[in-house]
């Protein structure tokens, strides 16, 4: 199908406003959030902007009869490359169906349609009593679609879960062009959970075009503690304190001394500029319980060597604290003009000596590293600043990536590739650090399940050259792994 022939066809489907083909258009969708050299750009042939799930799915069997890739997009705000057009194709682009289609307080459940924005569904059913509580820090302009691709979590997942713990259905275009429902409102049902496993897949195996999520009841009383210490060591004790006496704060957020430097004077959140980390503890639940848990998560940080700990009870001070923490990554622009933000996690006892060789690899490479992340479950954000029209600027911010991801995926720590931005492209070459050829195998094998013509978001997660192989190559290295034989 030409390309004439292929922009008449979607047009005759979503419009001729719902069709980007131009390459001036096309630009913008050549990438995501990610680093420039850590994931490769791509142009799409076309851009499909539709407003229903039959839209989409007739886009979908249009790209079949192209025999051309599909790949859905939301906002934009992933940070692994799980929204480029790697071998080109069509990219849908679920912006447009923005609706929230019902609100159900009684089953604290809502509709809605893949571009809404996260923040948004908070702000509309918080009158009511719920919010939705995965909040990514792009949560003002992230989608729930985004969400659910790429299982994001945020502050607030370390009592509350990800994305997945909030997903109770999902209707979905699958790659042959049918629509289905998966899951449901009933809280248990009988067979194969299809709906988890569309959550995280990063759209390899079927677009969504509405999701049923479950909301949470607002707390009666929150609180918010500011913890200063003099050091990250200091900061990581206390984490690890607050955690072992088994508190469970709503969120538990280390920002470093490089950090605070950006934030404090773009902001003015009142963090100290002489700490050498903050710690950002929110509590809620019921009053009583929250003042008193309050009085011992900071007799904790005191007993953890903190310079202050301050209290926030009023709405409009949490507020200024999170802007803080939520618009770090704008603020980095004080310090360079571009940064690397990365994605990682690590049991919470190893946080000080993972921390540590974070210090040691900025030295080794000769890059700033600030450290912004979720600390109560490990999930680490070291962002590396750098200018890349630096000669070698680039090229030294991936070796020392490559550095700390080999760390913190080592027997001797025992972390994990990603905690919410996903493998996309920018982790698929380092996924074989953490799974086995049996374990690739058995991934491929649930992916040709869904789509045995692997259109949909090619060439992510796997490792290139695996999947054009099919499942038996796989298992056949697998096996020749287990007798010791290695062919290549």
């Amino acid at each position: 199908m030409d390309q004439t022939t292929l922009v008449a066809r979607l047009e005759a489907v979503v419009g001729p406003t719902g069709v980007f083909h131009r390459p001036a258009d096309l630009l913008v969708y050549e990438y995501d959030g990610s680093v420039d050299g850590a994931v490769d750009t791509a142009r799409p042939a076309a851009v499909v902007l539709p407003t229903s799930a039959e839209q989409v799915a007739a886009v979908v069997r249009i790209a079949n009869e192209a025999e051309l890739p599909v790949v859905a997009r939301g906002a934009g705000t992933g940070l692994s490359g799980g929204a480029v057009a790697q071998r080109g194709g069509i990219i849908v682009s679920l912006s447009r169906m923005d609706r929230i289609l019902d609100v159900d307080r009684d089953d604290r459940t809502a509709l809605v349609e893949p571009g809404v924005i996260n923040l948004e569904l908070s702000e509309h059913t918080l009158p009511g009593g719920h919010f939705f509580a995965p909040d990514p820090s792009s949560q003002k302009a992230c989608t729930i679609g985004g969400n659910v691709a790429e299982n994001a979590g945020g502050p607030h997942c370390l009592k509350y879960g990800v994305t997945t713990n909030h997903v109770l259905g999902l209707e979905v275009v699958l790659p042959d062009g049918r629509i289905v429902w998966l899951g449901g409102r009933a809280a248990h049902t009988p067979g194969y959970d299809l709906t988890a496993a569309l959550v995280g897949s990063e759209g390899m195996l079927g677009i969504v075009t509405k999701a049923l999520v479950r909301l949470t009841p607002a707390p009666e009383a929150t609180l918010v503690l500011l913890a200063a210490f003099g050091d990250i060591d200091g900061a990581s004790q206390a984490v690890s304190s607050v955690i072992a006496a088994g508190v469970l704060p709503a969120a538990l957020e280390m920002m470093d001394a490089l950090t605070i430097q950006a934030v404090e004077p773009a902001y003015h959140a009142g963090y100290p500029l002489d700490a050498g980390a903050v710690l950002l503890i929110e509590l809620d639940g019921a009053t009583d319980e929250v003042r008193e848990t309050g009085e011992e998560v900071a007799a904790l940080c005191a007993a953890a060597g903190a310079t202050a700990v301050r209290a926030a009870t009023a709405k409009a001070e949490r507020d200024l604290l999170w802007k803080g923490r939520k618009m770090a990554l704008a603020a980095m622009g004080r310090l360079a003009p571009n940064y690397y933000l990365h994605d990682t996690v690590v049991p919470r006892s190893k946080l000080p000596i993972t921390l540590r060789r974070v210090g040691e690899v900025a030295r080794e490479f000769d890059i700033p590293i600030a450290n912004v992340f979720h600390a109560g479950d490990g999930n680490l954000h070291p962002l590396m600043l750098f200018d890349r029209r630096e000669r070698g600027a680039v090229e030294r911010v991936l070796a020392a990536s490559n550095e700390l991801l080999h760390f913190c995926v080592s027997p001797e720590i025992g972390g994990a590739l990603s905690g919410e931005h996903g493998i996309g492209t920018e982790k698929r070459d380092h996924i074989t650090l953490v799974y086995t050829a049996d374990d690739l195998a058995a991934m491929a094998g649930v992916k040709n399940a869904f789509d045995p013509r692997l259109t949909f978001n090619p060439e992510k997660l796997f490792p290139k050259g695996y999947m054009c192989g099919e499942v038996r190559a796989l298992r056949a290295q697998a096996l020749a792994q287990k007798h010791g034989i290695y062919a290549f």
